[in-house]
This record gives structure tokens, C-alpha cells and sequence, in this order.
């Protein structure tokens, strides 16, 4: 197989880990911390994981291994989208098992938690590991979606587990795996299986942190492979002079990707969905908001900027909500028949004109034409609109072109406007792992090793103090239950892990908000240029701008 100079030299990088981890197996110990409780909803979630709930953090710390010595077949499972970094979790915790014994095993179970169900499988050896270290992508075993959630899935779960003597699962996932995670570690506890369930935090979107869990992995590569290309845009719209950027990035539940691109970046306009909600801005606001800082810059002989714009932000707009469940409403069971039998987009139109209140009828007239048929014809497999698919980047610049053409008709605006659009979502995915990444991972993957050999079941592989260097980091473990409340799902209160949304008194968002007035008017771009593997420290182990501002580092 052919390989880059890149690739054959991150297969050789060694990643850093934090001081304690770096003793060696035989000194490592346990220093157990207070007892825990969930975030929200204590009764509620004490009583549906009373084998697992309440259970102490702990940190690990140098001094004599007091673990149980056994051998142990460990199970690790790929869940969801990919980040970057979950080979180097699967290396660390592969290294950690067989520096411990080398009789020890690794399953890969293949596409997510369907392998679990379907028993296929690889079991790890050092020269398929070693083909996957440091590298980009969830093809080690692949990844999937399939929820483990039902009481079936779990017997069958145990069942494959028996028979290969798995000792062990790791669950490598975003907030829902995890929270699956947890429920399969009650299961596995109130059974008496004795086996032993572990999570790991991914998701680039950066919604799975908290008081302990400080960053998701993969969030730091997506953003500086996300920030490069948007430095790049910057750089060509401040030399061409002559067009507006809207670039969609990931982010349908928080805007996290979308605020630390801009700190980065500092664009012209960054959209932060929370914001959106908290102010209860509409569509019309929204657009007027951009509206200005092309106008301004316009009337000022600059024709150009960069507008960042977060997927999942017009599920913030509270007028469009309302919009979206009156259309779900309105192509509810076979009315959607006698929509789609409707010959053209005109009689489409009366039909919903008919159908819509007078209020969501005014939001849905402003939308472009492109996006209006959007809405009806991108539906679920449950019959409702994929807000997700929704072209946002565009909704937006149209919008915008609206406002430009009013303001040039009453004599205000004296600029031109061209508008280009882009989405930067998969190109982040995929990315070889910044060092910090490559570190981090698998630093949660050796950690999580510790985690089974102590015995633990239902936590978290925890590693904090994350914007200090990565000696100085700390390892250890947290109950997945600490980090729950009860939600209603699909008509249901069910136990989640709560999502974090960006918090609009926090050091990141109160950062962004005292200069966005300026980079509004005014040509402030930044070039993060790509993402830097050797060098000095400064440059190539950097964090993101939100961990150092959080931690005021």
C-alpha cells in the first residue's frame, strides 16, 4: 500500500500522556474522590440505575497497583460520526492492555454496536494497530449508529461477551452512545455478567463536556481543519475584494464549532444559535444584523466578508420552529398524499397558504423559492422536515440580498453585493489528529484500561487540566450518571446525557461578543493557516481558543 511522507511519519509518532500514566503500569493507583449525583432529575435517575448510580470519581495518581491481577478480553466499539482521533483511543487502550499482560485481547467490534449484535468482530494484533496510529477516520473497524437500548439487545449483548470470555466493553462515542453506554453498564451490573462497560467523550460539535469532561476529541482538529480553510476564504475575499462568504459549519445542537472557528478567525459575522434563542431574534432579524455589516463595509468602498453560520441555527429561530411543526402538522398521514399529487408548485402553494397560520404563513413568504420547496420535499422516514438539510448559508444570503435591495432603493446602501457559499462538515471528520487530539485520545484510551483493571463499570475515561501541557494532565473516571437528567424522547422520559449548548456568560462567548462590533466593520481577519504536527510546542500542541479561555490560560 502507498502512504504519504505525512502518514508514515505520524505512524511513528509517540503521543504524550499525562505524568501519572507515564509510571507504568505497576505504579499507578487509585485516589477515590467523593460520591456523585446526577446533574438533574436525582430520584428519578437513582431509581432507574441503582447498581451504578452515586458511585465516587476517582483519579489516578503514582503509588503501588493494588488492581486485581487477571486476564482480561476487552471489546471496543466505534459509535456514531466519526472525530478525529478514535484510532489513537483504540491504540492507547490496546498499548495499556498489553503492557499489563501480554495474554490480554482486543476486540474490535465492526460498524458500531451492530458488531456487538452480530458477533463481527477482529481481534487486534500489533500490526494492524500500528497501521492506525496517530491517523484520521473510524475505518479501524468502522463505525454505526444502531442504539443499544433495548433489553433484547442487551441479552444478546451478554451472550456474545460469554462466549468470548469479554471481561470488558469501551464504548467510543458523542452524548447519546454514551448515554447507552450507561444504560448497558446498569444491565450488565443488575445481571451479574461481569462485564464491565467503559465510555470515551467524541463529537467535533464539542456539546459532550461539563464540569469534568473539559473538551470532546476530535473537536480540536475538526475546528483548526474548519479555521484553515476559512483563514484561506478570508484571505482571498480580502484580495479579490468583490464577494461575501457564507459558510455553514458543523453544529446542529450547539454552536460551539461555529464560536471557536470565529475565535480563530475573527470574521465579519458569526452567528451563535444560543444567542438566537435567548433574543428571540426572527429570520428578518437576523438578516438585518448581517445586513449592516455589509452595508457598513460597502458604503466604506469594502464589497467583501466572511459570515459563519451554524448548522443547526434556524431550529433557534423561534418563528421558523413554530413554522416547521405546522408543516409536520400539515403533511401528517395521507395528507401528504394529496400534496405531492398536486401538479405544480402553485397549486403546492395555495395548499399550504391554506393550511398555514396567518403568522408562519408571513415567515414562510420571505423564504426563497429554493428553500420553500426545500421543506417539502426533504422529509423523514417519520413524515417530518430534515431541518438538518436545510441550506441555511443560502437562506440567509438571500435574505440579506432582500434587505440590500430595500436599503439600496431608499438610498442608503451604496455597495454591491455577491454572495458564494460553502459547508465545511465532512472535511473535519476525517482529519489527521492535531497533537493535542492524537495525545488526548490516546491518553483516554490507555486511561480507560486503568479504568477496567480497577474493576470499574458505568464511567467515563475522564482526562482534565487539558490547556496545561500534557504531563500536567490528570486522569481518572467518572459515573456516566452524573452527567444525566430525564428528557422527553419519542413521547417518553428517558435518561440522557444532558448536551452542553454554548453558554452566553462564558469566557469564550463574552470574548467574541466585546469584538464582533469591530470585526463587524473593520478588516480583522486571522490566518490560522493548517494545522501544524512538528515544531516548536507553542505551535504544533496549542488548544483551542475556547479551552484557553475557559481555563484562562
Amino acid at each position: 500500500m502507498n502512504i504519504s511522507p505525512l502518514q508514515k511519519a505520524r505512524y511513528e509518532y509517540s503521543p504524550k500522556l499525562p505524568g501519572m500514566l507515564r509510571n507504568g503500569i505497576a505504579e499507578i493507583c487509585v485516589c477515590e474522590g467523593a460520591e456523585t449525583q446526577s446533574v438533574a432529575d436525582q430520584d428519578k435517575i437513582k431509581a432507574l440505575f441503582p447498581n451504578t448510580y452515586g458511585k465516587k470519581e476517582i483519579t489516578f495518581q503514582k503509588g503501588a497497583n493494588t488492581s486485581v491481577a487477571k486476564k482480561q478480553i476487552v471489546g471496543v466499539i466505534l459509535s456514531g460520526g466519526q472525530a478525529p482521533g478514535g484510532h489513537n483511543v483504540i491504540c492507547g487502550l490496546y498499548d495499556a492492555l498489553k503492557a499489563t499482560n501480554p495474554e490480554n485481547e482486543l476486540f474490535g467490534f465492526k460498524g458500531g454496536p451492530s458488531g456487538l449484535i452480530d458477533d463481527d468482530y477482529i481481534v487486534f494484533d500489533d500490526a494492524y494497530i500500528d497501521a492506525y496510529r496517530n491517523t484520521g477516520g473510524f475505518d479501524i473497524i468502522g463505525s454505526g449508529r444502531t442504539k443499544l437500548e433495548t433489553q433484547e439487545q442487551f441479552a444478546i449483548v451478554a451472550d456474545v461477551c460469554k462466549k468470548h470470555g469479554i471481561t470488558a466493553i469501551v464504548i467510543i462515542g458523542g452524548d447519546d452512545s454514551n448515554t447507552n453506554a450507561g444504560v448497558l453498564a446498569e444491565y450488565m451490573a443488575a445481571n451479574n455478567t461481569g462485564v464491565q462497560v467503559i465510555g470515551c467523550p467524541k463529537t467535533i460539535d464539542g456539546d459532550l463536556k461539563n464540569e469534568d469532561i473539559e473538551c470532546s476529541f476530535g473537536f480540536d482538529t475538526a475546528t483548526k481543519t474548519y479555521a484553515e480553510l476559512i483563514g484561506n476564504i478570508e484571505r482571498d475575499a480580502n484580495s479579490a475584494k468583490k464577494y461575501w462568504h457564507f459558510i455553514k459549519v458543523m453544529g446542529r445542537s450547539a454552536s460551539h464549532v461555529a464560536l471557536e472557528c470565529a475565535l480563530k478567525t475573527q470574521p465579519n459575522i458569526c452567528l451563535v444559535s444560543e444567542e438566537v434563542a435567548a433574543k428571540k431574534m426572527s429570520l428578518s432579524a437576523i438578516a438585518d444584523y448581517i445586513a449592516d455589516s455589509v452595508e457598513t463595509r460597502g458604503n466604506n468602498g469594502m464589497n467583501f466578508g466572511v459570515a459563519i453560520i451554524p448548522e443547526g441555527v434556524v431550529e433557534f429561530v423561534p418563528e421558523f420552529s413554530v413554522l416547521i411543526h405546522e408543516i409536520n402538522e400539515l403533511l401528517a398521514g395521507s395528507k401528504a398524499d394529496a400534496f405531492n399529487a398536486l401538479p405544480t408548485w402553485a397549486d403546492k402553494y395555495a395548499f399550504i397558504e391554506a393550511g398555514l397560520t396567518k403568522e408562519s404563513m408571513a415567515v414562510f413568504a420571505i423564504l426563497p423559492q429554493s428553500i420553500q420547496q426545500q421543506l417539502f420535499l426533504e422529509r423523514d422516514p417519520h413524515g417530518n422536515v430534515q431541518v438538518s438539510l436545510i441550506e441555511s448559508e443560502k437562506l440567509f444570503s438571500a435574505l440579506v440580498a432582500d434587505k440590500l435591495a430595500a436599503r439600496k432603493a431608499a438610498g442608503t446602501y451604496k455597495g454591491k453585493f455577491g454572495a458564494l457559499h460553502h459547508f465545511f462538515g465532512y472535511e473535519g471528520r476525517c482529519a489527521f489528529p492535531s497533537n493535542f487530539d492524537a495525545d488526548y485520545c490516546y491518553s483516554l484510551g490507555y486511561n480507560a484500561f486503568m479504568l477496567i483493571q480497577y474493576g470499574y463499570n458505568g464511567y467515563l475515561s475522564k482526562v482534565s487540566n487539558l490547556s496545561a501541557p500534557a504531563n500536567e494532565w490528570v486522569a481518572g473516571g467518572m459515573p456516566i450518571t452524573k452527567m444525566m437528567n430525564i428528557e422527553r424522547r419519542h413521547g417518553e422520559d428517558k435518561p440522557v446525557i444532558k448536551k452542553a449548548l454554548v453558554e452566553l456568560d462564558g469566557a469564550p462567548f463574552k470574548y467574541f461578543e466585546a469584538h464582533r462590533e469591530e470585526w463587524a466593520k473593520d478588516t480583522c481577519f486571522t490566518f490560522p493557516g493548517a494545522i501544524q504536527y512538528y515544531g516548536p510546542t507553542e505551535v504544533c500542541d496549542i488548544t483551542t481558543v475556547t479551552l484557553a479561555l475557559e481555563q484562562a490560560k
